[in-house]
């Protein structure tokens, strides 16, 4: 993995993590270190199958034949996660610009107000037209979790 994929932080981060929860200071982690790092990063405990999906895509055979990872297969391991988080944060800061009023859905004049002032030439009847598509059940308001959905209908595999 090269180093530019992670931020200088995260590469701080993800280390310090490493050797925290580098339980006998092995140089490498195993399945329980790895829930450890997970939760010290991320602050959700890690499942037994999360586990093994890391393992089997970034580990490989340690000492005592016991798998595990390195800190260069971990911070590869724990790249798209920060992604996912950068991800959701970016979505979570676009939505509050457009919910000034902080009631935790947009209404179409919302939404129409930024579009005014962000894209003062996008029609007025396609910022209809979305909005009524993304307002699944009608009632004059879209949810966060519409929203998001909406952010990464485009990112789904």
């Amino acid at each position: 993995m090269a180093r530019h994929d992670l931020s200088c932080s995260q590469m701080n981060r993800t280390e310090k993590v490493f050797v925290e929860s580098d339980e006998g200071q092995k140089k490498y982690l195993n399945k329980y270190d790895i829930k450890v790092a997970i939760f010290r990063l991320f602050g959700h405990k890690a499942s037994k199958d999360e586990v093994s999906q890391i393992l089997n895509e970034h580990g490989s055979i340690q000492d005592f034949e016991e798998k595990g990872l390195n800190l260069a297969q971990f911070r590869a391991a724990m790249k798209p996660k920060f992604k996912a988080v950068d991800e959701d944060d970016e979505i979570r800061r676009t939505f509050l610009a457009f919910d000034r009023t902080c009631r935790g859905f947009l209404t179409l004049d919302d939404v129409k107000t930024v579009f005014r002032q962000t894209c003062p030439h996008f029609a007025e009847h396609r910022v209809e037209l979305a909005f009524k598509e993304l307002d699944r059940d009608g009632d004059g308001r879209i949810s966060y979790k519409d929203f998001d959905f909406m952010m990464k209908f485009n990112h789904i595999d």
